[in-house]
């Protein structure tokens, strides 16, 4: 027993700097991306769970073989029953014994649902049921000799293998991190495309897989928070404390959302979903109601964060639905664009104007506001919604909805951007283009179409919307019209006959606008005139209109909304990236408007 002592005296004085400085390096490591090292993450984990299954059976065999009578449900009743209290409090020590598990699938975004199944079910699981039972088998032999100083787990290890299996402990507890890293970055970059949260950096760390995100600003503070749990609690009872709270909670809160997605999107009978809320919700209240009797004791902690972040996420989202509302009802009528012209003063100047904005139809305030302080427009304007959809990707050919504002002739366009919550953003010189190349097949698919919506134009101006997509080009034409694009970081990303993307040329090349041969032909000169418009235009240049917002609360509103919304959300605005950074927009481009918002 020596040697035992000595072995948990120097493991329990050096955990919380060795703690310290792995995660100090494992943070710091992030922005390299997990692909280049990604590869022996499995083999680390696999390796893990086959030592602890090894571990399990020696024990059992060893040490109590009848101790597989413990998995009978009959066991658990008796000793409640038996305990009562003091057993139900116990319950809260025993999430330990899945906090960990969850955290090899922490990136769920990264894996199939039949991949987790298998997984799972047929390796994670076997492996700790045979680690705890071998624990149980251990302890049941020794129980008068463990001590305060002592971890159940490294007890029952043998002493010829124990440091190894402490090594390969630690690498599994970094694979472990890593994986709830990546996955805080996942979750992260989601809600900031579902609104939910500020906008922040999100760097790509591989060309070939998306999946692998980095976050400088979350990062250091993941960082700082976790430096500052290993240094404040100094006890792995607290920090045990914490994580099972912040584990069973989860579990609860998903019961509760599965329980709904059963009914909203499953289509199951309401009998079923409660039955499985009731089954399943009853356990795990359980555990819950035994977790918060260790509130003093570490558990405050995850409830004190989510609160944090609940409220950054909730005044974030309200505070953008409450200035979606406000453009919504201060856009201005067709009517006002198309009686913009010389008798005013108002000027169209060559080029592509692209005006960023929330809305999916009518004209916005902020387009208002230019014009009033900036008496000229650009000859294509181009009304751009950015919008993203919760489904994960996308496809290119289904990303771009463009539709007319006004006549034909005034140049006016509406263009909406769908992207899915993981797709990537394209860079901006690849979105101007596929932008224009979209704008392109718009005119030549509404060429039969023209006059007919025009009369059938919405009170806002807007006609139907067609998808467009870069593989929708005719393969076959009449005629063409051929322009050289000479800037080098301008290009048409099109595709060839076989409908394979070309890749993007940074020398001067020649741009093909195609029209369908069964076009009337009396449409192909309007066609044409349109279409040798937008390339001057797109030879002109691009400008890319946004608006600069203040938000402030309505007179009379409470003090708390005052605080949410004068405080809270401009101060998050202030310091998170602004929409001209997230949409990648260049510097030399940009025409920012003014606009205060009173919501």
């Amino acid at each position: 027993m020596g040697s035992n002592f000595l072995f948990f005296c120097f493991f329990s004085d050096a955990v919380v700097p060795i703690t310290c400085i792995i995660l100090v390096c494992l943070f710091a490591l992030q922005h390299y991306g997990t692909h280049r090292i990604g590869f022996v993450f499995a083999p680390i984990v696999l390796v893990w769970l086959l030592c602890l299954s090894a571990l399990g059976i020696y024990n059992i065999v060893h040490w109590n073989p009848q101790v597989y009578q413990a998995l009978s449900p009959y066991y658990m009743y008796k000793f409640l029953k038996k305990t009562r209290k003091s057993g139900w409090m116990s319950l809260g020590g025993i999430l330990l014994c899945i906090t960990g598990s969850e955290a090899m699938f922490a990136d769920l975004g990264h894996f199939s649902y039949t991949a987790i199944q298998i997984a799972f079910t047929s390796l994670v699981y076997p492996a700790l049921i045979l680690a705890y039972m071998g624990q149980a088998a251990y302890l049941s032999k020794h129980h008068l000799i463990t001590s305060s100083y002592q971890i159940g787990f490294y007890v029952s290890v043998p002493e010829s293998v124990r440091w190894p299996v402490l090594i390969l402990a630690i690498l599994a507890s970094v694979v472990g991190s890593q994986a709830i890293i990546s996955g805080t970055f996942s979750i992260i970059n989601q809600s900031q495309s579902l609104s939910c949260f500020p906008r922040v950096k999100v760097v790509h760390t591989s060309e070939k897989i998306h999946g692998q995100i980095y976050i400088p600003e979350i990062n250091w503070m993941l960082m700082f928070l976790c430096v500052a749990v290993a240094v404040g609690f100094r006890d792995t009872k607290h920090m045990g404390n914490a994580s099972g709270l912040a584990v069973i909670t989860v579990m609860l809160v998903t019961t509760c959302l599965t329980s709904l997605v059963m009914i909203l999107c499953w289509k199951k009978p309401a009998i079923l979903a409660l039955a499985f809320l009731i089954v399943f919700g009853s356990i795990e209240v359980l555990y819950f109601s035994a977790s918060l009797i260790k509130f003093r004791e570490g558990a405050w902690f995850p409830i004190l964060l989510a609160l944090f972040l609940m409220t950054i996420m909730y005044v974030w989202h309200y505070a953008t639905i409450k200035k979606y509302e406000f453009d919504l009802h201060n856009k201005v009528s067709l009517d006002w664009l198309l009686a913009l012209g010389p008798s005013l003063g108002i000027a169209r100047v060559p080029g592509i104007g692209l005006v960023y904005t929330d809305l999916i139809s009518g004209i916005p305030a902020n387009f208002s506001r230019f014009v009033t302080n900036l008496p000229a427009f650009h000859r294509v304007l181009v009304f751009v919604c950015v919008k993203s959809v919760p489904v994960p990707y996308v496809p290119a050919a289904e990303r771009y909805l463009v539709g007319r504002v006004g006549p034909p002739d005034h140049r006016s366009y509406r263009c909406i951007v769908r992207y899915g919550y993981r797709d990537v953003h394209q860079d901006v010189d690849s979105f101007e283009s596929q932008l224009v190349a979209s704008l392109a097949n718009f005119i030549c698919l509404d060429a039969p179409y023209g006059e007919a919506r025009s009369s059938e134009s919405t009170n806002d101006g807007d006609h139907g919307l067609t998808v467009v997509g870069s593989s929708m080009l005719a393969t076959s034409s009449s005629y063409e019209i051929e322009e050289s694009i000479h800037p080098a970081s301008a290009f048409m990303g099109f595709s060839d006959d076989e409908g394979t993307q070309l890749a993007p040329v940074r020398a001067a090349k020649r741009v093909r606008f195609l029209i369908e041969e069964d076009n009337a032909p009396e449409m192909n000169d309007h066609v044409k005139e349109e279409l040798e418009e937008l390339l001057g235009a797109r030879e002109s240049g691009t400008a890319f209109i946004l608006g600069h917002s203040h938000v402030m609360a309505k007179p009379g509103s409470s003090l708390l909304r005052k605080a949410a919304i004068n405080l809270g959300y401009n101060f998050l605005r202030r310091n998170c990236r602004g929409p001209d950074v997230a949409l990648r927009v260049p510097p030399a481009s940009l025409l920012e408007v003014g606009m205060v918002y009173i919501v």
